[in-house]
């Protein structure tokens, strides 16, 4: 075959493949939709091994150095990207951390500053009407289950908090930990039935929260609540909010899914809200730590405990604002 046949007949393939390299390395990454790079990824391995094998055919029918340069840059580009070292877990972690999830956070802000309200302003109903009626309570939890959290937070306790089954701040670590996700994961899950799911689960937890709070403070039992929640409220209630945002982000799809079939829709939306998935979940961890091991505490002073809910609060208002704004 000549060369100039050849080139007629793959011309087209092998500017492709430039095109897919440009979108691995990031460089057109914003012009290419969700559907489109997923097939990159499935189709890159093959196109790469052809590109090797026309270059293999250039230099074995001595076509023109200009068009071997070219194809063995093409073949160089997919090797690297098939073969490029991988990032130690590790690493990702810590560029996850450090901004990834506060990137996330500030692109879908809209999704969690509703999910905020929808958390907040039942709850703050629900305070007011208990201030006019507190029995008003008992239309949401349980006579006994009330009785329960009276008892939780009696100062004479040894340690504050749900009552423990084990002597160890271990075992409710795991206790918390269990109930701490599994309130994310619904959240989260919820905004499969278009939203709906999550928008109960931020309301009812909103009205429960307030509804305990206030008749808690009401009761007298202000010196060891408040100290309480004071130290792991601030990741609690933030990751709450934030897989409750990643439930209205599906939700969303599945209303307006645009040109795509719903299902793939929520798919891709799905996908795009992992990482506040996966930042909320880990908040969630870290704030069942806190509460098994320093907010069930009795030994510090109140005011030593306020204040370091308070250092926590601000730290994550900051971590949120400020880490990845200047990283690409």
């Amino acid at each position: 075959m000549k060369q100039e046949t050849f080139e007629r007949h793959y011309t087209d393939r092998w500017d492709e493949f430039e095109r897919w390299s440009e979108v691995l390395d990031g460089a057109r990454e914003a012009d290419v939709a969700m559907d489109e790079r997923r097939e990159i990824g499935r189709e890159f391995p093959a196109r790469y091994r052809q590109v090797c094998h026309h270059l293999s055919l250039a230099r074995a029918r001595h076509y023109s150095f200009g068009l071997q340069q070219r194809l063995n840059r093409l073949a160089l580009e997919g090797h690297r990207h098939l073969y490029r070292a991988r990032t130690p877990v590790l690493a990702s972690i810590l560029r996850f951390v450090g901004a990834g999830f506060p990137r996330a956070f500030r692109r879908h802000g809209r999704f969690v500053l509703f999910s905020a309200l929808l958390f907040i302003l039942p709850g703050a109903a629900m305070s007011i009407a208990m201030t006019l009626d507190p029995d008003l309570i008992y239309s949401l939890v349980d006579p006994a289950q009330v009785a329960s959290m009276e008892s939780m937070y009696d100062p004479a306790n040894r340690s504050l908090g749900r009552e423990r089954q084990s002597d160890t701040d271990f075992a409710m670590f795991g206790y918390y930990i269990a109930n701490n996700v599994g309130i994310g994961f619904r959240m989260f899950a919820g905004g499969l039935l278009f939203g709906l799911g999550s928008m109960f689960f931020l309301g009812f937890n909103g009205l429960f929260l307030a509804a305990i709070a206030t008749h808690l403070t009401a009761a007298g039992f202000s010196s060891t609540f408040w100290p309480f929640v004071s130290g792991h409220s601030a990741f609690e209630l933030t990751a709450i909010v934030i897989c409750g945002g990643a439930g209205l982000m599906m939700g969303m799809a599945g209303l307006a899914p645009g040109r795509k079939k719903r299902w793939h829709a929520i798919r891709d939306r799905a996908r795009d809200a992992l990482p506040l998935v996966y930042g909320g979940g880990g908040m969630l961890v870290l704030a069942a730590f806190v509460e098994a091991f320093w907010s069930s505490t009795t030994w510090p002073p109140v005011s030593f405990k306020y204040a370091v809910g308070g250092v926590l609060w601000v730290l994550t208002i900051v971590y949120f604002w400020l880490p990845g704004r200047h990283e690409p």
